[in-house]
Formats: structure tokens, C-alpha cells, sequence
């Protein structure tokens, strides 16, 4: 396992490093757009996405990790999600995989609690069973070129293999226009990915509905299912929705 592919030494003792928890909304991307949904985002990522729609989650060059974060036992993370209505919890970030085995404890009170987690992750760390067996399904983000990072850092092949071989994954590609159909074309016949869901690279509503429908005719040649942002073209670019 490569040290892209590890979560970090020790990663289970400090707690969760949080960015914020809300909810009750409505999950606005992939699988599951629609539903009732509570949402605990994780501080800290492993990637440098030029265009991510949440950066005061990891890029500390632009925001103050004290102001945006805070650190918390998964215990009370849990307790936190669970005043909230609804049995589809959303854990995101940043990257939630970097503290899978720190989140794992809240993971188990909110299974038994009957709550439903998924996961949403860019494919780059290897799940652990501790954290894994607590899991419904993995909404895997792979990054394309656009995303202005070398494919050696964004697309890790084995980690693919290991969320393929959990049979609870989907795969979610952020396109900037057909232009990155190719691209993604070729990711999926190359590594076997599937169900495959594709969105617009959007934060208006106005880009969003523009962005399907320059992806949709793309998307139903190739077998792939569109993904709205549901939360965008409810509340536009409002954090905490």
C-alpha cells in the first residue's frame, strides 16, 4: 500500500478533525439526490482540486483552519448527527478517508442507531474494516485533468480495485463540458469502473441546468446516469444546505 493509499499513523487517538455538521437537507448529488439527509464534513484533504466547491474544508493557504475547523470526539460527532431526523447520513469533506479509523466509533453508534452512511471520497485511500463495515455505499470521486493535478497523484488504481471489491461503490466524475468525455471514456474502460454517474462542474443554477444539458445526449450514448446538484439550484452556492 502506497502512502497516498494509507490513512495516516495514529489516526484514531485525537478525534475528528470537523469542519461542520448540518442537516436535515436534501442530498443534492449522485445515487441518492433527493433524500432527507444529514451531512458531517471532515477538515483536511489530500488532493488540490483548483476548482473544489468546498476549500475552507482543507485549503489553508485561503482560509484559517482554526476558524474553519475544530476538532471533536467521534462519540460527540455522533450524538450530533443523531438530533438531527432522517436515516441517510452524508460523510464528505475535504477527504473523510484521511480519519476513517478516527470516524469509525461514530460510524458504529450511528448504524445501530439506524442510520445509513455513505461516503462520498475522492478514491484515493483504501478503506479499513473497522470504518468500512459500517458503510452502505461509497460515492467514489476520481479527478480528472481539469482538476489540475497529475493523474499519478488523482487516479490511484489499486485503491479503485479495493472500493470496486467492496460491491458498495458508485463512481461520480465532475466534468467542466463534453470536452472531458474522452477522458473519462477512457478511465472507465481502462480501470472498469461502473455505475458511473456524471455532473456538471457547477455552482449556479443556471450552470447547473446548462451543464446537464450539454452532458445529457454524452451520458445516454455511453450507459452513464446524470447526477443534478440539487442543492444549487434549490439554495444556490449557500454553505450548510
Amino acid at each position: 500500500m502506497t502512502a497516498t493509499s494509507r490513512p495516516p499513523a495514529g489516526a484514531s487517538g485525537r478525534g475528528v478533525l470537523l469542519c461542520e455538521v448540518f442537516g436535515p437537507t436534501i442530498q443534492g448529488e449522485g445515487p441518492s439526490a433527493g433524500q432527507v439527509a444529514s451531512f458531517l464534513r471532515t477538515g483536511g484533504c489530500n488532493l488540490a482540486c483548483n476548482s473544489c466547491d468546498t476549500p475552507y474544508s482543507w485549503d489553508w493557504s485561503r482560509f484559517s483552519r482554526s476558524e474553519q475547523t475544530r476538532r471533536a470526539p467521534a462519540l460527540d460527532v455522533a450524538a450530533e448527527i443523531l438530533r438531527h431526523d432522517g436515516k441517510l447520513v452524508i460523510i464528505t469533506g475535504g477527504e473523510p478517508m484521511m480519519q476513517q479509523a478516527r470516524l469509525a466509533p461514530a460510524a458504529a453508534l450511528l448504524t445501530a442507531a439506524g442510520r445509513r452512511i455513505e461516503v462520498e471520497t475522492n478514491g484515493t485511500i483504501t478503506p479499513v474494516d473497522a470504518f468500512d463495515e459500517h458503510v452502505a455505499l461509497y460515492v467514489v470521486s476520481p479527478k480528472l485533468a481539469h482538476m489540475g493535478m497529475p493523474e499519478r497523484r488523482r487516479i490511484r488504481p489499486e485503491v479503485l480495485a479495493a472500493f470496486q471489491a467492496t460491491g458498495r461503490a458508485v463512481f461520480k466524475f465532475v466534468l467542466d463540458g463534453p470536452q472531458d468525455v474522452d477522458e473519462l471514456a477512457a478511465l472507465q474502460e481502462r480501470y472498469g469502473l461502473d455505475p458511473v454517474w456524471v455532473m456538471p462542474q457547477a455552482t449556479t443554477a443556471a450552470a447547473v441546468t446548462s451543464g446537464m444539458r450539454a452532458l445529457a445526449d454524452a451520458a445516454i450514448e455511453r450507459g452513464w446516469n446524470v447526477s443534478p446538484r440539487l442543492h444549487v439550484l434549490l439554495w444556490g452556492d449557500e454553505r450548510g444546505r
